[in-house]
């Protein structure tokens, strides 16, 4: 590669790729604070963008992490309660492992929100996380690395540590340092990013009569074999090769996603998709029927090839058959199977469904949608574990598991006559609900990662992830549709985007869904602010100050002044006022009559 020099215009030099390779990684595995820049991305502001509000959900994301509001004095009385039940020294190695835990999910959320900064920039969100989220005011005094070499060395301020503070107000002035949660943080950030583990310590410490707190970090081994932290944090470090992989502890590691053999996963972490996890891993190992009950794009389907694979028929087949998909004429033939003859067009012999399930499992999807006669038939099969085939006179036994699903509420089409009792309680051996996307809203970051991921692949598209108004519409949306919505709003992004860009509202609704105008941030003051979901790169204006959340005002009572407002100022015009709201006629009708606003 020839490149000419920029001191020296006349000359030219020769630089090899392989040494170019070398320079450029020696780049980034060494770098220093002194070389950033002010205002060096991400800024507190960038940081901010990724805090969302979904005011009436009970919900707070910084990205894709839930958050909590709580009073500092509440998290000080639950400090007390640990220490006096526990003592210092345990309650120290609590508090010490969840701030290392925290620091670490900090960690991987910035390396997912802002990918393309370098190890020096990502190392100085960390003090601005800390920061934005209440516990201390951080300021970098300086810190430097080098991976190739093992090391690493910080030195930072903390001001009006909240730790310190409810620490003086329950016990007076400590003897050693006391921000316990707080220096577990950066410990868990740094060494997430470094790869390797670095301990902080409080080397001056407010809780101790100081006039702030003052921190520094090194790597494990410069501490040398005195150092307690290695306790703390879960974790026996050892001195180890250069290069090789720090052990983390185990709440920083990923769960690997069950996947189906179409490639599709379970994805979740919500308490109601846990407990339809266990209520699944309890029944595979059995042969008892189970019953999936649940609205129409929940996963169903999947839960059922989930439950094929746990069980011990997973290397025979997993047959899946939607009821409501088979003429009403052609159930029994394609239940059961046709003898060769038995009707008009039935020119060679066929297994049905039951057979070809033989030794695995049949997925009766949309069950409710059979006849009466055909759930008859199916009754039949269930009790006698026997089929003949349509036109046949031979009896077949059955060796499968029968999985039935219902969209609808059986019992209601029991009670109408339109199913049968008996066949329902043939089914209903083993209910399990799962439920809606609107009871499962901590998964939706896990699913927007993995369908995006997904699809990505897919249809050959690389993408940087989603804008911080998509995000917020993602999480606000009510999904009628359920996952399967999901899924189809992020194919629907990803093929709408720019190549290498982010997926935007626009890329994900078509205007037929009925999304909130605006959503809840941070605006540039701090305070909270709505920021329309409709348009580009309009920043969030203040909500009116009668309406602002110090004045105890709800969502819909922001809702409502919102479309009050825009309608007074459209002169009751309210094509002009959906207008002026950058959503359709259609939608603002909708929440107008919601609201009882109708004119």
């Amino acid at each position: 590669m020839k490149l000419e020099s920029a001191g020296m215009p006349d000359e030219e030099f020769l630089i090899s790729l392989a040494e170019a390779s070398r320079r450029s990684a020696q780049i980034l595995s060494r770098g220093a604070s002194s070389e950033l820049h002010t205002g060096a991305p991400p800024t507190f502001d960038d940081l901010a963008e990724s805090l969302h509000f979904a005011l009436g959900d009970g919900r707070i994301w910084l990205n894709d992490q839930r958050m909590v509001l709580m009073q500092s004095q509440v998290l000080g009385r639950l400090r007390a309660e640990i220490i006096d039940a526990f003592g210092m020294e345990t309650a120290k190695a609590i508090f010490m492992r969840v701030g290392y835990m925290q620091g670490a999910r900090d960690a991987a959320l910035v390396q997912k929100r802002f990918p393309h900064e370098d190890l020096t920039h990502a190392l100085a969100a960390g003090p601005r996380v800390h920061t934005l989220e209440g516990f201390v005011k951080v300021t970098t005094r300086h810190f430097e690395f080098d991976r190739d070499k093992g090391t690493y060395f910080g030195e930072f301020y903390w001001d009006d540590s909240s730790e310190a503070a409810e620490h003086v107000a329950s016990y007076g002035l400590a003897n050693e340092p006391v921000c316990w949660l707080q220096i577990g943080y950066p410990a868990g950030y740094t060494t997430k990013l470094f790869g390797s583990p670095v301990i902080f310590r409080e080397i001056e410490c407010a809780g101790m009569g100081a006039p702030r707190c003052v921190i520094i970090g090194q790597h494990a081994d410069a501490w040398g074999d005195d150092a307690p932290e290695r306790q703390y944090f879960g974790l026996e470090w050892k001195s180890r090769p250069l290069h090789a992989a720090a052990k983390m502890p185990v709440a920083e590691q990923e769960t690997p996603a069950e996947v189906d053999a179409k490639g599709d996963v379970a994805v979740g972490v919500s308490a109601a998709f846990v407990r339809t996890r266990r209520q699944l891993e309890r029944v595979a190992a059995t042969d008892a029927t189970v019953l999936f009950v649940g609205e129409s794009g929940v996963g169903k389907e999947l839960f059922s090839s989930q439950l094929h694979a746990m069980s011990r028929r997973n290397a025979s087949p997993f047959v899946a058959i939607n009821c409501a998909a088979i003429p009403e004429q052609l159930v029994e033939s394609e239940l059961f199977g046709v003898e060769k003859g038995a009707f008009t067009g039935a020119i060679a012999s066929r297994a049905g469904y039951f057979e070809r399930a033989s030794g695995g499992t049949l997925f009766l999807d949309e069950i409710a949608s059979l006849t009466y006669s055909a759930q008859g038939k199916v009754l039949r099969a269930l009790q006698e574990r026997k089929i003949e085939r349509v036109g046949g006179t031979k009896t077949v036994s059955l060796d499968v598991r029968v999985v039935a699903a219902s969209n609808v509420d059986l019992t209601a089409e029991v009670a109408a006559g339109r199913f049968r009792q008996d066949l329902y309680f043939r089914l209903c051996v083993f209910p399990i609900v799962i439920p809606p996307l609107r009871e499962r809203r901590d998964d939706i970051p896990l699913l927007m990662a993995h369908f995006l991921n997904l699809y990505s692949a897919r249809h050959g598209r690389r993408l940087t992830g989603f804008s911080r108004r998509a995000t917020d519409a993602l999480f606000k949306y009510s999904y009628p549709g359920n996952i399967r919505e999901l899924q189809n709003l992020i194919e629907r992004g990803v093929v709408y985007a720019d190549e290498g860009g982010v997926i935007d509202v626009g890329h994900l609704f078509s205007g037929s869904e009925l999304l909130p105008p605006f959503s809840i941030q941070l605006t540039s003051e701090g305070r909270l602010g709505r920021m329309p979901l409709h348009t580009d790169g309009v920043p969030p204006t203040e909500a009116p100050p009668a309406l602002s959340p110090d004045h105890g005002a709800s969502f819909a009572d922001v809702e409502r002044a919102t479309y009050e407002t825009a309608l007074a100022r459209a002169g009751g015009n309210v094509s002009a006022a959906a207008r002026a709201l950058r959503i359709s006629r259609a939608q603002l009708d909708y929440r107008l009559r919601r609201l009882g606003l109708q004119r």
